[in-house]
């Protein structure tokens, strides 16, 4: 059994209960956001944040265990995604990645974006030409040090 095993057996589980990410989260007490990616292995859950999601997903206590090992982060199968939904991402990265860069160095200086010290809030805005995601990410800057 691996980490992947107990991923692809909740989402099997979500599907065939007809479940929604948000009802989850409200169960484990954080967000969305949060909830889905620890559900799909890239976070580390607690004792009590793994025992509601075993007991939602029907997880066996060793399967409960792997949702509290430390994950190895980053889950695409290929360095540039095929999935056309994460290559929109991608593209955002290779569009306005070197915007994002000049930007933040122009506001902050010499640093970085924390993905660790991060939130993230994904939500529909209704537009009457079609519906919008609207997606904010906040991370703590961390300037870089010198020595």
């Amino acid at each position: 059994m691996s980490r992947l095993d107990v991923t692809e057996k909740i989402i099997t589980a979500k599907v065939s209960k007809g479940l929604k990410w948000s009802d989850v989260a409200t169960k484990v007490g954080q967000s969305k956001e949060w909830v889905t990616a620890a559900c799909l292995g890239q976070m580390t859950m607690t004792a009590e944040q793994a025992a509601t999601v075993a007991e939602i997903f029907g997880l066996t206590a060793e399967e409960k265990k792997w949702l509290m090992v430390v994950p190895y982060k980053g889950s695409l199968p290929t360095s540039v995604p095929t999935d056309p939904l994460i290559y929109r991402f991608y593209e955002l990265v290779s569009v306005y990645g070197t915007t994002f860069k000049e930007l933040i160095h122009e506001e902050f200086g010499d640093g970085i974006m924390s993905a660790i010290d991060f939130k993230m809030d994904l939500q529909r805005e209704p537009n009457p030409m079609g519906d919008r995601v609207s997606i904010t990410m906040s991370g703590k800057f961390l300037p870089y040090k010198t020595y």
